[in-house]
């Protein structure tokens, strides 16, 4: 069984990145767990976690920026680089989520009586389900995947556009382009402050945080500290844990604040900027902090840093909707069902990641270095 179970890791990691990557999918998982979990427990729980998609997108900006930085100063920026840019990133993202999409799709069709139709989710094969509207009940998870997917798509059509327009050097081109989507994307949200009422956490959660236009300056933000990581390197590392602490104490802070009312500028505007800026500080201490002295603690990091994208993709619609919420058991104490419940939330969750990490997902991302 631990032969079936177990990953080969590799030593050229760099275990703070990993620490962040382990740390942003337990918050996911334990935000989505608390939902198997007594209000009173959950509520406590959730004083201790933070926002793991925004770290996952400040974190994944982080590190496809800087695969795209190197590419461009080794090559010409060109059309032909871009699509070597998508195969690759597709290659590593689209098998996962199209398993998870098709395997629900499966399984509504089969047993959701109130399944509207293949036709209802198409949306989700082209990632539109949420670019202007809220993200539709299905597959909730996926609202993520298509702020990322777009913005792999269009942010090295923007360098490509701003290059050939006005023939600015590589430097140049990359850090207007990180700055135009920034201002975009924030003035975009206070436009639709400005036209949109919110009236709870639902109205801010659907409108603001979980559309593409709305979020897509969060990966930017990690372009931006890939940037700096490149071409300031010394500087990046010099004041890493000044930064540190900075971005620990930013993203903490709204922790002691309470929200009665989530219409206001802060939340709908700027709150997402600041939540990414917190994070970014974070990283150059972390992008320096290459391992641990105990084995143990490495290998758990590591391994759930690995699996962490099947995590995210089945913890809740898989696990939770699909199986869990489906399992009977009569003539059983309610907390001890509650237990047997999150254990197995847990218990499913990280098996079924590390089964489809290690049999599906390496294979298919290997396929890449075969085409190319």
């Amino acid at each position: 069984m631990m032969k079936v179970l177990s990953i080969n890791i590799k030593q050229d990691r760099v275990f703070g990145l990993d620490i962040l990557r382990c740390l942003a999918i337990l918050f996911v998982v334990i935000g989505h767990g608390n939902y198997l979990l007594p209000t009173k427990i959950s509520n406590i729980i959730d004083y201790f976690i933070f926002d793991g998609v925004s770290i996952f997108f400040v974190l994944s900006g982080f590190l496809i920026g800087g695969i795209l930085i190197k590419e461009i100063e080794n090559k010409d920026i060109s059309f032909k680089l871009i699509l070597n840019f998508w195969k690759r990133r597709w290659f590593r993202t689209l098998p996962n989520y199209f398993l998870i999409l098709i395997i629900l799709c499966i399984l509504s069709v089969s047993f959701d009586k109130d399944f509207d139709g293949i036709r209802s989710i198409a949306r989700y094969f082209v990632f539109s389900q949420n670019l202007f509207t809220p993200h539709p009940g299905f597959f909730p998870e996926a609202w993520s995947l298509s702020v990322e997917e777009w913005f792999y798509l269009l942010t090295p059509l923007i360098i490509l556009f701003i290059s050939f327009t006005l023939k600015s050097s590589k430097k140049q081109t990359l850090i207007m382009t990180a700055s135009l989507v920034i201002i975009a994307v924030t003035v975009f949200r206070f436009y639709r402050f400005l036209t949109v009422t919110i009236n709870d956490i639902s109205d801010w959660d659907l409108i603001f945080r979980k559309q593409v236009f709305t979020r897509l300056d969060s990966l930017m933000y990690g372009v931006v500290g890939a940037y700096f990581a490149y071409y300031y390197k010394s500087n990046w590392l010099k004041y890493k844990r000044s930064l540190f602490l900075i971005g620990f104490v930013i993203l903490v802070f709204p922790k002691f604040i309470s929200f009665n009312n989530f219409g206001t500028i802060y939340l709908c505007v700027f709150s997402f900027s600041i939540n990414a800026i917190g994070t970014l500080f974070l990283i150059p201490y972390l992008s320096d902090f290459k391992k641990t002295k105990n084995a143990f603690i490495h290998k758990i990091v590591t391994y759930i840093s690995l699996i962490s994208y099947s995590m995210y993709l089945i913890n809740l619609s898989i696990v939770k909707k699909w199986i869990l919420n489906n399992v009977q058991i009569e003539d059983i104490n309610s907390y001890l069902l509650i237990i047997i419940k999150y254990f197995l939330y847990w218990f499913l969750t990280i098996i079924l990641s590390i089964l489809i990490y290690k049999y599906f997902e390496i294979p298919t991302t290997k396929l890449r270095e075969k085409i190319n």
